[in-house]
């Protein structure tokens, strides 16, 4: 436990340090560009040059911005209608539509205050008026139809409800897991069961299924209260959600057996749950967005399976996405879960057959 007790404050001040005072940056951006002139490029570069919005996706067509929205390749988007190098050269009000994606409430409300600046720098850019203050409002200028996706309230509640589902998860059955098979080894009955008929299979799967029982339950009660009471909109399907969730509980058990491999007392086993629990909390986009992260620590979160799983619960629970839209972390989600839970499996197996 000491090299625990003496990392967990380094690590808690590096995390909170780079994660809670940093600005939302790089949000990846869709443009559509049905327009196709200098000045819709010159939208285009307003917004990167910014430093807030990264273009990764340029659909040519309003079918293929909506699945890049579905399927998380961008939780903005920019949409340049045609004519509007024609609006600006006469001098008359030009529009630009603004979507965002609302499954993330605190990320869309960042996101929306970004587009609107940089469209009254552009609007003050393409319609000078020499003399008047900056910010001033013109008689004509570039207008902005801004459309929330999916939560259009921003709701913070349908942006929590959707990722409970798989912190309850994690909850029950890693931090449960991890202390079951201490405690029976500090009561001395590990040995005990392994002289009666039992064996070693019977033995694991007796542990892991009530756990698994147990986080099947609590999801199930979580999911009605979150859309009976709190009345969170649910569009997306049961079986895609089910998928997802089953995946994460491998990762989950898998964590819980190499935790209960490493510790000797359950106050160990929890003090070891809370250490791998807290990364997971805060780079996995459960708490704070992950747009805000330093890129050196970004990348670190796609080593966490808790960040495909949210991607997975809120845009299928809001958008209703589907497994052909989730595909990326639905891969990302079997590598992890299946090779987290089969290394915990082996390396429980011979620590029983030791």
């Amino acid at each position: 436990m000491l090299p625990i007790l003496l990392i967990m404050p380094i690590l808690q001040l590096v995390l909170f340090g780079y994660v809670v005072g940093s600005d939302v940056r790089n949000l990846d951006l869709a443009v559509l560009d049905q327009d196709n002139s200098i000045q819709s490029h010159q939208v285009v570069d307003a917004f990167t040059s910014s430093g807030y919005f990264t273009v990764t996706a340029r659909p040519t067509t309003d079918a293929q911005l909506k699945d890049d929205m579905d399927g998380g390749q961008a939780v903005v988007a920019v949409t340049i209608p045609k004519g509007l190098s024609d609006s600006i050269a006469q001098k008359r009000a030009a529009q630009l539509g603004i979507i965002v994606d609302g499954s993330d409430s605190r990320t869309s409300q960042v996101a929306a205050g970004y587009a609107a600046g940089i469209i009254s720098n552009l609007s003050s850019a393409f319609y000078p008026t020499p003399g008047a203050p900056p910010g001033a409002t013109l008689s004509a200028g570039v207008n902005a139809q801004v459309r929330v996706l999916y939560n259009p309230t921003m709701r913070a509640v349908n942006t929590m409800v959707p990722a409970l589902l798989a912190f309850v998860i994690m909850m029950s059955t890693q931090n449960l897991m991890s202390q079951a098979i201490v405690k029976e080894r500090e009561r001395g009955t590990l040995e005990q069961l392994f002289v009666t008929p039992i064996g070693k299979a019977d033995y694991l799967i007796g542990k892991v299924l009530p756990y698994a029982a147990l986080g099947v339950v609590q999801v199930a009660l979580t999911f009605v209260v979150g859309v009976l009471w709190f009345q969170v909109p649910f569009n997306g399907s049961l079986l895609v959600i089910g998928t997802g969730l089953l995946l994460f509980m491998l990762s989950a058990l898998g964590l819980g057996m190499i935790v209960s491999l490493m510790s000797r007392t359950r106050q160990q086993a929890q003090q070891t749950s809370m250490f791998l629990m807290m990364p997971s909390m805060m780079l996995s986009g459960f708490m704070f967005p992950i747009d805000a992260f330093p890129r050196w620590l970004y990348f670190l979160t796609f080593l966490i399976p808790l960040r495909y799983i949210l991607v997975i619960v809120r845009s299928n629970f809001l958008k209703g996405s589907s497994f052909m839209s989730l595909w990326p972390q639905f891969l990302a989600m079997a590598v992890f879960s299946v090779g987290i839970f089969l290394f915990g499996l082996s390396r429980f197996s011979k620590r029983l057959n030791d």
